[in-house]
């Protein structure tokens, strides 16, 4: 039975009933769960395991693959696994993998508290390459479920299967971040990542379970078309120029987003108005993280009504329009009322545009190349996220501080200094130009009135 949304004249809502849409959800849970399990939470028990900062510095480094995975990508464009086709395949083979190796981590998490600081040397070094493993797993299950996505979805399905994305996603970081947190204090660390393996069974069903998407080209035929071929068919579809500022703009989209998000918990805690950690973890993790859902499902809903062109033009201006609460907080000093309202708009609008951008990242890959290409444009968005805008953000942050202070006339103007007189409030009116980028280049690729033509419209499927 063909899916809802393969007929146009069905309404937009009857997408979600979709068979597909429902697997692309849980393949966002399945995506975001392992990411957090070598991030935040793995970060909270090395420090209650009385790990030195130091090593937990230099432990950030597993994340690496997430950075470096377009480079194994052609693998999973060239080779075909023996069940499941191309991309179920592929992802089914990256979960099992994650769930041993998530139960491996905890066994040895669990093993290492019970040893001395000076019997830890190996077991660390053995459980460094454990969350290394995982990371990579986690990585090239990111690229087989993106591809799967990119190939399954039909262009009125988009907006959808981007908002059911981040739905997911999103779900998971609740899970492992707030509830994890608590279950922690309650079950131990260990015993938490027990669970979390095992919640990841659901993505490996769901995959199992998930529907083929139809394949309209043959795979690459060699592991040099898989590698060279993604990029010349881009290049070539695109022209050059246009992939040039293509490029440029998936890296500079988010940049005073991500900006404000890198800086926001720095200014709200003990480096700005010193609200409590309690106050902005349940604001920040709790309301903001259901805004969050809200403007990813409200982007999806638009997405499909105006176009993903149109949506990149309305989510990127209130994007960057949402940085004004932080600016409105960072005048008004600390005021409950306006935290909750600036961190709730700043996530809603950042929902919509990683929905917008979510979808506008879709359109651009061949469905032939898509591992590939999708790698590539998603690990081009984390160099404006990570190598962009945390540095940059941080600089800045810190500069403006003795640059307010030595100027009296700034020092006195609210506006500018902010309540605290550290100039937050011109860091904020600053990541407005940040926005500004991203904006101007739109009317090179995506006009208003235009449409995405090089959108590869794939056929319907059961």
């Amino acid at each position: 039975m063909p899916d809802a949304a393969a007929k146009p004249d069905q309404s937009f809502l009857q997408v979600f009933q979709s068979r597909k849409i429902a697997a692309i959800l849980l393949l966002g849970f399945a995506s975001g769960l392992p990411f957090a399990l070598t991030d935040d939470a793995f970060r909270a028990w090395m420090t209650k395991a009385g790990l030195d900062l130091r090593t937990i510095g230099w432990f950030g480094l597993v994340s690496l693959p997430y950075s470096l995975k377009f480079i194994w990508s052609p693998l999973l464009d060239r080779f075909v696994p023996p069940f499941l086709g191309r991309r179920r395949g592929w992802m089914v083979l990256a979960q099992v993998g994650l769930i041993i190796g998530i139960v491996a981590l905890a066994l040895q998490m669990g093993m290492i508290a019970t040893l001395n600081p000076d019997q830890r040397s190996f077991s660390l070094q053995l459980l460094a390459l454990t969350a290394l493993g995982i990371a990579l797993l986690s990585a090239t299950q990111d690229i087989a479920i993106d591809a799967y996505r990119a190939d399954v979805l039909t262009e009125r399905e988009v907006g959808a299967g981007a908002s059911m994305t981040i739905l997911g996603y999103r779900i998971a970081l609740l899970l492992t971040g707030w509830i994890a947190f608590n279950l922690a204090d309650r079950l131990t660390w260990p015993w938490v990542y027990g669970l979390m393996a095992l919640l990841m069974v659901a993505g490996l069903l769901t995959s199992f379970g998930a529907p083929e998407p139809v394949e309209r080209d043959r795979p690459p035929e060699s592991l040099q078309q898989a590698v060279v071929l993604p990029f010349a068919e881009f290049l070539r579809r695109l022209g050059w120029q246009q992939a040039l500022f293509t490029l440029i703009f998936i890296i500079v989209f988010k940049l005073g987003d991500a900006m404000v998000v890198k800086m926001a918990v720095p200014f709200l805690g003990g480096k700005g108005l010193g609200f409590a950690d309690a106050d902005i973890g349940n604001i920040r993790q709790g309301m903001g993280l259901i805004a969050t859902i809200v403007g990813t499902l409200a982007g999806g809903a638009v997405l499909s009504k105006i176009g993903i062109n149109r949506s990149l033009w309305v989510f990127g201006a209130l994007q960057a329009i949402s940085n004004v609460g932080y600016y409105v907080l960072a005048v008004v000093g600390k005021n409950y009322p306006t935290m909750v309202v600036a961190i709730n708009v700043e996530n809603f609008c950042g929902g919509l545009g990683t929905a917008g951008f979510l979808g506008f990242l879709m359109s651009l890959c061949n469905p032939r190349f898509s591992a590939t290409q999708f790698a590539l444009l998603s690990s081009l968005m984390a160099v404006g996220r990570d190598l962009l805008a945390s540095p940059a953000s941080g600089e800045l942050a810190q500069r403006l501080k003795p640059f307010i202070q030595s100027n009296p006339a700034l020092l006195n103007n609210s506006y500018l200094a902010g309540a605290t007189q550290e100039g937050w409030a011109l860091f904020f009116l600053l990541t407005l130009a940040a926005s500004l980028p991203g904006l101007l280049l739109l009317p090179l690729f995506a006009p208003w009135n235009g449409t995405r033509s090089h959108f590869v419209n794939l056929p319907d499927d059961n």
